[in-house]
């Protein structure tokens, strides 16, 4: 029976993108009400109106155009939400279980392919395409609380390994059907190929670090920058002999710890992927099927089946022997078995490039798609069923446990600096904090005038904030002085953070910042981050905290040390914490004792020696050096320190500079502590 569409397809370029924005409106909606992953309601309305549905549509160039962009954009994206600093923190539990689930199913999918008769070629492909995952069920986790497990951390890094060697293999195969492995092949991809990763890698970042410190036109430009990065460096990967889509996978890991994941930059690229691009890539998947292969034949079904019961079962046998190294117990396994049973992305981009060089048929195609359909619909399952037990299983973290909201403000005097405040307010969020972060424009008496720019300084922060999607509450109090302003609506809004900018010059008679911050370290209670950026947070490589003598006998350092492990993970630098004081070096190791030491680092800086001296010949331009303050009189606090800050500042005027004064408990009285000898 013929259902092709009477009047036969549609070739106007402007009815033909109208009508795939209709189906991209409507049929993940509609998917979804049936309890069916969006990805596949827009791979079916591809197979409905393509040409071997109605065929409303045929694959011209609008399409394939769209579609090949959306293949690139959906690797790039894999590569750029893969946790690099997970991947760090766990690096041996990651290879070794990256190893595990893709050579249990590569060799096995390969051997049992071949026996059903496809050639060396198909069979590897695919096996390499069930041989990688990706991380559909992550949210599920992350939503349980486990997001930090070991179990699940060792998931996720092993997807970098599992990933980057399935796009090797489509290299090599497609290469293999295109001319002969002979030595040039080797040649290009050992040498060029190697020079072409060396090349993104090193040179990447240097040019992403000077773009988003230089060029200040806005979000816009920093997004078409990243846009241009991608799809010139995957032309690039075709030209030294490899597939577009290993340049974009390999963009994407390069960017990621640059691209804070609570920006408006990560914001604006997840958007126009998840609504434009990769559903015009899933609509050209879904034309590719032939409904009538699955109907008139049993072959796509045999593949299908196979397919899948050699996913389920060798994705099974990876997980329970990396649970068996590492001593997980079984629901960490079946939770790591979960994560990595699904396929999405590098499958697809696989399928496609496959079946356009005729590596693979219509069977093979749609027994991928039915592959990855049910995959999808049982790894959340999975997660969910057993991560509830992971959760029960795992200690609270007393560092993480805390009955108080966690509000931030953000008092707003410059519109130059609004926005690198903002950043480091945005990172210091927990991810599952329902609370908005507000931000203040304080006005003193007499100044009624100074009210109309606030609001329209207040206006720009919620724009930039709506970006990121993330809530900001604007304020505007009227004191009898700046400090006193920031100081009432701390209380009025049970502030327990405050972010606030600093020039990096002392003022007039100041202390150590200058009167208004001087004043507001007296006057509130409040955790207080003084800022002074030098460069965007992302583009920072490491954390440098000093620790004054006593500092840890501080009762809020705990909480000081928690958040800035926060703001290590948003942004993924390295973290390195200086001791002046040997006293306070055991208390620094228990601490750091709590997390892998891969990306940790503890010094000591020399008896006797002036501390910005000593920063400034070991801080490197793209250290964030933080240094931990303490009110006047209390168990830290020494006067000759009292003025570090500004010394600091002077002697560092390159460098990004944060003092941390943690907050204080806001039921008992603020009593001074006096330490002997000071």
């Amino acid at each position: 029976m013929d259902f092709s569409f009477p009047w036969g397809p549609v070739e106007d370029p402007i009815l033909v993108f109208g009508l795939c924005m209709v189906v991209i409106l409507l049929a993940p909606v509609l998917f979804r009400r049936m309890r069916v992953p969006g990805i596949m309601g827009l791979i079916a309305a591809g197979v409905v109106v393509g040409p071997n549905g109605v065929g409303l549509l045929e694959r011209g160039e609008t399409v394939v155009l769209l579609g090949t962009a959306g293949l690139l954009y959906i690797m790039f994206m894999a590569g750029l939400e893969i946790s690099i600093s997970q991947f760090s923190r766990y690096r041996n539990r990651s290879i070794v279980f990256g190893a595990l689930t893709f050579s249990i199913p590569q060799v096995t999918g390969t051997l049992i392919f071949r026996a059903m008769g496809f050639d060396w070629p198909a069979a590897i492909l695919i096996a390499s395409m069930f041989a990688s995952h990706t991380l559909v069920a992550y949210p599920v986790a992350s939503a349980l609380g486990i997001g930090r497990n070991p179990a699940v951390t060792t998931a996720v890094g092993g997807t970098i390994l599992t990933d980057t060697v399935a796009l090797l293999v489509l290299a090599v195969v497609a290469r293999s059907v295109q001319g002969e492995l002979d030595l040039s092949f080797w040649m290009t991809l050992g040498i060029l190929f190697s020079a072409y990763v060396a090349g993104i890698v090193l040179l990447l970042p240097m040019l992403a670090r000077w773009f988003f410190r230089n060029v200040q036109d806005g979000g816009a430009a920093e997004f078409a920058f990243v846009l241009a990065v991608t799809f010139i460096c995957s032309w690039l990967a075709r030209v030294v002999g490899t597939e577009p889509i290993i340049g974009a996978f390999i963009v994407g890991l390069t960017l990621n710890r640059l691209i804070p994941r609570d920006g408006p930059l990560m914001n604006r690229i997840n958007f126009f992927g998840e609504s434009f691009l990769i559903p015009f890539f899933l609509i050209y998947i879904g034309m590719l099927v032939d409904i009538s292969v699955l109907t008139g034949s049993v072959t796509a079904w045999i593949v299908m089946g196979t397919m899948l019961a050699t996913n389920m079962v060798t994705k099974w046998v990876a997980s329970m022997v990396t649970r068996r190294i590492y001593g997980f117990s079984r629901a960490q396994g079946w939770v790591m078995f979960g994560l990595s049973t699904a396929e999405a992305a590098a499958t697809l981009a696989a399928t496609l490039v496959g079946y356009e060089l005729g590596i693979i048929g219509d069977e093979v195609l749609n027994g991928v798609i039915l592959m990855i359909f049910v995959t999808c619909m049982a790894a959340p399952w999975i997660v969910q069923r057993f991560g509830v037990q992971v959760a029960r299983e795992q200690k609270d973290d007393p560092m993480d446990v805390s009955d108080l909201p966690e509000r931030i403000l953000v008092p707003l005097a410059r519109p130059a600096s609004g926005e690198q405040l903002l950043e480091v307010a945005f990172a210091l969020r927990p991810d599952s904090n329902e609370d908005a972060t507000y931000a203040l424009f304080a006005v003193p008496e007499g100044s009624p005038r100074l009210i109309a720019d606030g609001e329209t300084m207040l206006g720009h922060a919620v724009r930039y904030a709506s970006a990121a999607e993330i809530p900001l509450i604007p304020l505007t109090r009227v004191d009898s002085s700046v400090a006193s302003a920031i100081a009432r609506a701390t209380l009025e809004e049970r502030i327990s953070t405050i972010v606030v900018g600093w020039s990096g010059k002392r003022s007039g008679s100041a202390r150590v910042f200058g009167s208004v911050l001087d004043q507001l370290l007296e006057q509130t209670r409040a955790g207080l981050w003084v800022s002074r950026l030098t460069r965007p947070l992302a583009t920072h490589g490491r954390l440098l905290l000093v620790v004054p003598p006593d500092g840890t006998l501080e009762p809020g350092f705990p909480e000081a040390i928690r958040l800035l492990r926060r703001l290590q993970r948003a942004v993924g630098f390295t973290f390195t914490m200086a001791a002046v004081s040997e006293s306070d070096l055991p208390a620094l190791r228990e601490l750091g004792g709590r997390n892998d030491p891969q990306d940790e680092e503890l010094l000591t800086v020399p008896a006797g020696a002036s501390i910005e001296v000593w920063l400034a010949s070991v801080a490197r331009p793209s250290d964030l050096v933080v240094l931990f303050g303490a009110r006047e009189n209390r168990v830290s606090w020494n006067p000759d320190g009292a003025d570090l800050p500004g010394r600091v500042a002077e002697r560092l005027d390159w460098a990004s500079l944060i003092t941390l004064y943690p907050g204080e408990p806001l039921g008992e009285p603020a009593v001074p502590v006096e330490v002997p000898g000071r």
